[in-house]
């Protein structure tokens, strides 16, 4: 049975660098990082101090009225705002005649951390009976799509992939497959996350996993340099509109690329730290290779997980050698967290949207704060700065804790 083939024709973005696809992606080549002291609550007193905010964010802006986004999370105002964003850039119209047939699967790590740090405090100083009737609907990582349906219409299939950092990456990969298997002809999908609270800064701090470079925060987040230090949490969102072919040709949709296959896996091993040989990591992009019905010699181009601690760039790097051989060095990869910081679930959306932008546009965004050689990170990683390349297959990593492993495969688009 020849399976049904899947485009991209929407992108959405806010990030720390900017407030649409257009600015993200312009900051992006400009080697730009949204990196900067938290404001979003007093960190005086913590260990890691910064972070990468979506700045200047009003709700409202996006058209979410005052009073149901008074009622949402800022996660879930990130995702909503995202979404009608989507729909505008893909010129996708949705009506009565074709909404049971529009998925909206989205992924989220953490969720409404933030409400319930809000909403702890109030229990605890007023008691229970001052506890919001919306906590609970303002928190639940579904509710994500859930407003997403709600602002946009789509009543297909509904829900939300929580699989840690791979989180936005598998909900990609789950729209991809629902569109394969004909259950809907198009999805709005990607990641969304705004963990960056006290509890969640605090909790990964206390793990020693985060940068603690307060003082050059632009330089904090330095994926597979040898003086990288931990990750810098990022936040915002990135959503994909994915398009049955048929569809898109249809509408004549623009096309920015095609997704040809997914892949995951399981490292059985810990609960935080991958497997030092990469052994899981290997196994995830493998399988998206073999789904993609190409093999890894076609692979030209790797948008790497790359968080910028020690273990993971160091077992990212030896996986890539491994799957890829001696043409490992031969292939550009680049890390947009040292950029724009780890979006933890959304990372996946948003790493998504640039290897769709870097096959379109025919360029290959930069690695900044690579200053210092690892000889254990030895690969092109793409570090002084854009690299126009025609670039045909774009393999995208994404590795979480729980040792869940995510790759995508995207092809550019030649119009056949």
């Amino acid at each position: 049975m020849s399976r049904k083939r899947v485009v991209v024709t929407g992108l959405s973005a806010l990030t720390s660098i900017g407030n649409d696809v257009t600015d993200t992606w312009d900051n992006l080549l400009r080697g730009k990082s949204g990196i900067a002291p938290i404001t979003l609550f007093d960190a005086g007193e913590f260990d890691t101090r910064i972070a990468g905010e979506v700045k200047n964010f009003n709700p409202e802006n996006f058209g979410i009225p005052p009073k149901q986004a008074k009622r949402m999370a800022r996660f879930v105002q990130f995702g909503v705002a995202a979404a009608l964003m989507l729909l505008k850039n893909s010129r996708y119209a949705i009506t009565e005649a074709n909404a049971g047939r529009i998925a909206s699967i989205v992924g989220v790590g953490l969720g409404g951390l933030e409400t319930i740090e809000q909403f702890h405090t109030k229990l605890i100083s007023s008691g229970p009976g001052r506890v919001s009737p919306f906590f609970i609907p303002m928190l639940i990582p579904n509710m994500v799509p859930g407003q997403i349906s709600i602002f946009t219409g789509a009543k297909g299939p509904n829900l939300v992939i929580t699989s840690a950092c791979a989180s936005g990456l598998h909900a990609i990969g789950a729209a991809y497959t629902e569109i394969v298997m004909g259950r809907a002809d198009a999805a709005i999908t990607g990641g969304v996350e705004a963990t960056i609270t006290p509890m969640g800064i605090s909790g990964f701090t206390s793990m020693k996993a985060m940068s603690t470079r307060n003082d050059e925060p632009e330089k904090a987040s330095r994926p597979f340099d040898k003086n990288r230090d931990g990750f810098v949490m990022g936040e915002g969102a990135g959503l994909l509109l994915l398009e049955d072919l048929e569809s898109a040709k249809k509408r004549d949709a623009v096309i920015y690329a095609e997704v040809l296959g997914c892949g995951s896996s399981a490292d059985a091993y810990h609960m935080v730290a991958p497997k030092e040989n990469g052994e899981g990591m290997i196994q995830a992009m493998l399988n998206a290779v073999h789904d993609a019905g190409i093999t890894v010699d076609d692979i030209d181009h790797i948008n790497a997980h790359a968080t910028s601690t020690q273990l993971n760039d160091t077992c990212e790097t030896l996986a890539i050698k491994t799957v890829f051989g001696e043409r490992a060095k031969r292939i550009p990869i680049t890390a947009n967290k040292s950029q724009i910081g780890h979006l933890l679930g959304a990372a996946g959306g948003i790493e998504s949207l640039f290897s769709v932008l870097a096959l379109h546009h025919g360029i290959i965004p930069g690695t900044i704060n690579y200053e210092t050689p690892d000889p254990s990170c030895d690969l092109d990683y793409v570090t002084q700065g854009p690299r126009k390349t025609q670039a045909n297959y774009a393999l995208c990593n994404n590795f979480g804790f729980g040792g869940t492993n995510a790759s995508m495969v995207f092809k550019r688009w030649s119009g056949d």
